[in-house]
C-alpha cells in the first residue's frame, strides 16, 4: 500500500499512516493455473456387463497433476475497516502462508483508528484467500484472521487463520542474512496504479535484486523495466520477496513489502527482513 508521497500506507482508496520502524507498504502478483489431466474412462458394455477398460493398455500410469504454482501466496481483503468519525472503508494486503494456520504480512495491515499497528483479534473482518493465481481460479482456501502478532523490530506481523490450510505447502523462512546482489522474486495482489486503487484480480510477479542491507530491512531494485504488474503498488503490503529452487512450487521467504516509490516509478523498495525475526515467528506459530 503506498501513496504518491512514496509511502505505501493504504489498504484501498485511503491512506494508512503507520507508526513503525520502516513505514507502510503494499503488495500482490500473476500467473495461470492448469487443469489436471482427466483419468481413464470406464466403458459400459451391452447387456449390462462391464467391459474391461483398454484405454490405458500399452501406457504407463496416468500422470499426476503438476504441483501448484506458489501455493503459499495469500490475498488479504477487508470491506469494513473503521474510519474516524464513523463509517468504514475497504482495503487489501498480500501475504504468505508460513504454517497451516498462519500467514506473514505487513504489520500496518492491522491498525486502530489512529493508524497505529495493533495485535490481537482484528477490529475488522480480514478475509484471506490462499492458493489461487487468479480470482476466477477454482479451489484455494479461504479463512478469516482471528489473531495478530506484531513484530517487535520491523513492519511485519503473523496472522492466525480461523481454519488451518490443508493440501498446500507453506513457504519456508529465511534464517540467514541476504547478500547484496542476491536475486529475489516478488509476488502480490496490489493495485495496478498509484492513484486508482483496488486489488488485482490476478497475482502480480516480478524480479528484484538486493541493493542494500539494514538492521531489520533490505533495499531491493527491480531487474529490468518496472511496471505496475511486476512491482509493488498500493495494496501490495506484506507481499513476499522470496527465492525458489524448484520452478516456483516451493519458496523461501526472505522479506516482505513495506514501502517504496509510487508505482511504476523507478527506485528501491524498502522490505522487512525475515531472517531477523524467523525465530520470533516460529515462537508465535509453534
Amino acid at each position: 500500500m503506498r501513496t504518491p508521497s512514496d509511502r505505501r500506507r493504504r489498504f484501498r482508496a485511503r491512506s494508512v499512516v503507520v507508526a513503525v520502524l520502516v513505514g507502510a507498504g503494499a503488495a500482490f502478483a500473476h500467473t495461470v493455473t492448469g487443469l489436471p489431466a482427466p483419468g481413464p474412462v470406464l466403458a459400459a458394455g451391452s447387456g449390462g456387463h462391464s467391459l474391461p477398460d483398454t484405454s490405458a493398455l500399452g501406457r504407463g500410469p496416468a500422470a499426476a497433476p503438476p504441483p501448484p504454482i506458489l501455493p503459499f501466496n495469500a490475498k488479504l481483503t477487508s470491506a469494513d475497516i473503521p474510519v474516524p468519525g464513523g463509517g468504514v472503508r475497504d482495503g487489501a494486503c498480500s501475504g504468505s502462508l508460513v504454517a497451516p494456520q498462519w500467514v506473514v504480512t505487513a504489520g500496518h495491515c492491522f491498525h486502530d483508528l489512529k493508524d497505529v499497528r495493533i495485535g490481537g483479534r482484528p477490529r475488522y473482518t480480514m478475509t484471506v484467500t490462499i492458493g489461487r493465481l487468479k480470482d476466477s481460479d477454482p479451489g484455494g482456501h479461504t479463512a478469516e484472521v482471528v489473531d495478530v502478532r506484531q513484530s517487535p523490530v520491523n513492519d511485519l506481523a503473523v496472522a492466525k487463520l480461523s481454519t488451518p490450510v490443508t493440501g498446500l505447502t507453506p513457504v519456508e523462512l529465511a534464517d540467514t542474512r541476504p547478500s547484496v546482489g542476491e536475486e529475489l522474486q516478488f509476488a502480490g495482489w496490489g493495485s495496478h496504479s498509484a492513484t486508482v486503487l483496488g486489488p488485482s484480480d490476478h497475482l502480480k510477479r516480478g524480479r528484484f535484486r538486493v541493493s542494500g542491507i539494514a538492521e531489520a530491512t533490505l533495499e531491493a531494485l527491480p531487474i529490468g523495466t518496472r511496471t505496475v504488474d511486476n512491482g509493488p503498488c498500493p495494496e501490495d503490503s506484506g507481499g513476499p520477496f522470496f527465492t525458489s529452487t524448484d520452478d516456483d512450487h516451493t519458496g523461501r521467504l526472505v522479506a516482505i513489502v513495506n514501502t517504496g516509490p509510487p508505482c511504476p516509478q523507478p527506485g528501491a523498495e524498502t522490505i522487512a527482513r525475515v531472517d531477523v525475526v524467523a525465530d520470533w515467528i516460529r515462537a508465535q506459530i509453534g
